[in-house]
């Protein structure tokens, strides 16, 4: 994950004095493989993850690195749906505290041993410039645990919010601190927005490319993926595409090949075990891990 490269060195040993409160894990199911042995898979992104029968948990049974909530701003509270609001569950309760008990009993990590930062890219589907306030005064409650920008510079932990959907730029660009991070498209590639602020770069794939998996990808196509992505990784910013091919089959499979010789770094799904075992048997990054 290129977003905010600095290595977690000094993060740790504040996180563990802070863990002795620390909540035990939640229970995990039999079939995903135990939490000590599952591989991180740097370009797994769980699409509507809180759609899965284990909210999070299920992502990260199968080492996923990215997680997708989608936020409605209700009466000063932000709860998960995609839809519409689901008045059952919140951010903080789907993500912010399972992801906090979990760093706490990792010794600071999302998962032992991997010293990066799991993205939690918030889609805001009400309005953006009531809802993100909100979001970084939750997020602000957990310095710990959450990525943060301040006096311009980026301080990583375990946890980055990057926000998504209904963004509201103009606030995010004038906070001198910050809990969350600006997704940005296309569009903004050869922008002023510095990777501080805009770390990922995400858009359709159906508005840019034709090719759906059947057959060769063509040239000129081929060609433009590598292009977006080249551009991308000089600024700093990762790269994400949503609205590929996602029926498990050879033309998921021939997107998702292309997708990593291109070096694009976040793959979006909904079926998680397709995905891990696609990126441990293709990955050559993954593979050699």
């Amino acid at each position: 994950m290129r977003l905010l490269r600095p290595v977690l060195a000094s993060v740790f040993g504040s996180v563990l004095a802070l863990g002795a409160a620390g909540v035990a894990p939640s229970v995990a199911s039999a079939a995903p493989p135990a939490r000590s042995t599952v591989q991180p898979l740097e370009r797994a992104h769980a699409h509507n993850d809180y759609e899965h029968d284990r909210p999070l948990l299920d992502a990260l049974d199968h080492g996923f690195t990215s997680v997708e909530a989608d936020v409605w701003l209700v009466d000063g509270e932000l709860y998960i749906g995609h839809d519409g609001p689901d008045l059952t569950r919140t951010l903080r309760s789907t993500y912010l505290d399972p992801l906090a008990d979990r760093v706490r009993d990792n010794g600071g990590r999302v998962y032992p041993r991997w010293r990066d930062s799991l993205r939690l890219l918030v889609d805001v589907k009400s309005e953006g410039t009531a809802a993100w306030p909100v979001i970084e005064a939750q997020l602000g409650e957990y310095p710990f645990l959450v990525s943060s920008y301040r006096e311009g510079r980026v301080h990583e932990r375990a946890v980055t919010a990057v926000i998504s959907g209904n963004r509201d730029l103009p606030a995010m660009s004038a906070a001198s601190t910050r809990f969350s991070f600006y997704d940005g498209r296309l569009g903004d590639l050869t922008g002023p927005l510095d990777d501080s602020l805009m770390p990922l770069v995400s858009d359709n794939w159906t508005r840019h490319f034709t090719w759906q998996g059947v057959g060769e990808m063509p040239a000129t196509e081929r060609a433009k993926l590598r292009s977006i992505v080249s551009t991308a990784h000089a600024r700093g910013y990762d790269v994400r595409f949503w609205a590929t091919p996602d029926l498990a089959g050879p033309a998921r499979e021939a997107v998702w090949r292309e997708l990593v010789a291109a070096d694009v770094d976040v793959l979006n799904t909904d079926d998680l075990p397709g995905l891990q075992s696609f990126l441990l048997a293709q990955d050559p990054e993954e593979a050699a891990a």
